[in-house]
């Protein structure tokens, strides 16, 4: 799955940014968090797509789609992944102009391991740890947190089962270090979460494609992300001429002067 999007800056603060991942669990800032989104300016030009055909076909794609977008008008680049070494130095090949970011969702996850092994699933501290750390790794500082971490490793005390998570968390967070300067990106307005990637694999995927008793060929299961990946990028008009144009060739050789036919059937609901 890959999306390609332009977007104005939309500067925040750590704190604003750790109020607003924290919100759903807390349960008391639903109001501030609607406030927050109905400020920010939306995606240009969203583009999704997703392929069964590995992650250098996406990519491939994508370097093309980010060609043609190039312009005076594009003053930043940036690419949001989650922590995969594998992925992430494919990202840097291929776009070595990008700021590389690791998805900070994904980066907050580690740090729920992290308490749950220090605290326990129940503790009623958890989120407040959570929280305090998820901002300091927001403003900057996640040498701290990871300092914080080694203390409880080096801790005698502590279980050799929580010594392995800790250090899952520590050594996670060492190594994408380079892409974790959450607060010089917020500062600089840029996207920190890869919310529109983990939506579409929602949404253009596990919504149509895993619902009871599917079975796909793969080849059945391309063609239908391709026609959903259409369809959710607004490109069905040009789409359905497109392919009156192939039927018309292979039917007659050559391109018909007539003006298209306007479809009045859409296909809403196979896309």
């Amino acid at each position: 799955m890959t999306a390609v999007y332009t977007i104005e800056p939309y500067s925040r603060t750590p704190q604003q940014m750790a109020d607003a991942l924290m919100c759903d669990i807390e349960g008391n800032k639903e109001a501030e968090r609607t406030s927050t989104q109905s400020q920010r300016p939306a995606p240009v030009g969203k583009e999704v797509r997703a392929t069964m055909k590995g992650k250098d076909f996406a990519l491939d794609r994508m370097f093309r789609r980010v060609d043609q977008r190039e312009g005076g008008h594009i003053q930043r680049r940036a690419a949001l992944t989650d922590g995969a070494e594998a992925l992430q130095g494919r990202i840097l090949d291929k776009f070595p102009d990008f700021e590389l970011i690791l998805d900070i969702i994904h980066a907050s996850e580690y740090l729920w391991d992290a308490v749950n092994a220090l605290l326990g699933e129940t503790h009623p501290d958890r989120t407040a740890w959570v929280k305090k750390q998820l901002l300091l790794v927001l403003s900057g500082q996640t040498t701290a947190v990871t300092q914080t971490l080694e203390s409880s490793v080096q801790d005698p005390a502590t279980p050799t089962a929580q010594r392995k998570v800790l250090n899952t968390t520590i050594g996670y967070y060492r190594r994408n270090l380079p892409y974790m300067r959450y607060a010089q990106y917020l500062d600089r307005g840029w996207p920190i979460s890869s919310g529109v990637v983990e939506g579409a694999c929602g949404h253009l995927v596990k919504d149509r494609m895993e619902q009871s008793g599917m079975r796909w060929t793969k080849s059945g299961a391309q063609a239908i992300l391709d026609l959903r990946a259409v369809r959710v990028n607004d490109d069905w008009d040009e789409y359905r001429r497109f392919h009156r144009q192939c039927q018309h060739r292979r039917l007659y050789g050559s391109h018909s002067n007539a003006p298209p036919v306007t479809e009045t059937v859409v296909l809403r609901q196979a896309a």
